[in-house]
């Protein structure tokens, strides 16, 4: 079974960009000297999949920093769309998550880093993801894009951990109760 599993960083009042895809709010706080278990995190994962927005906030980045390969899904972004350097390391997928979870099987994927606000709710509301760890930055946005979004049924979170970093970031560890999915 594909264990999908989300790390991500939310400002206070829940969003993971403002609406025009910013989040230079959340690069600016980045603080090397504080490690935010991301590097274990990305150890412990087979793979990253996220959507065409996600892919499009990453790519304008100064270098590509994934280290595992990277499944963008998208309706309409095909490989071709992919630059040389990364064709390698990305692949592009247009397929439902459930399709997906049985693209990462014949990968031989087992942990799948579930990335980008509207993948993760679709991977959420097909009772895909078992594990989730949430940071929040301690800034307040008032609009943007929701972590989270509408459900058919409410699912319960099992609390694991809680952190607090001298930098005011909070993170919670949750695993999904998969009685409520």
């Amino acid at each position: 079974m594909i264990s999908g599993r989300v790390f991500i960083a939310t400002s206070l009042d829940g969003y993971i960009a403002r609406e025009n895809g910013d989040i230079e709010w959340l690069i600016s706080r980045d603080d090397p000297a504080e490690d935010h278990g991301y590097n274990s995190f990305i150890g412990s994962i087979d793979g990253i999949v996220f959507g065409r927005g996600t892919y499009e906030a990453v790519i304008k980045m100064e270098s590509w920093f994934y280290s595992k390969p990277v499944v963008v899904l998208s309706q309409s972004l095909m490989q071709e769309d992919i630059p040389d350097h990364l064709k390698t390391k990305v692949h592009v997928l247009n397929a439902s998550p459930s399709e997906a979870v049985r693209y990462f099987a014949s990968k031989g994927w087992k942990n799948v880093y579930v990335d980008g606000g509207k993948v993760i709710q679709s991977f959420l509301r097909e009772g895909l993801i078992s594990e989730m760890t949430i940071t929040q930055v301690p800034v307040l946005l008032g609009s943007g894009r929701p972590l989270f979004g509408p459900l058919k049924n409410d699912i319960s979170l099992i609390h694991l951990e809680t952190v607090a970093f001298p930098s005011g970031l909070v993170q919670s560890k949750y695993r999904v109760d998969r009685k409520t999915t």
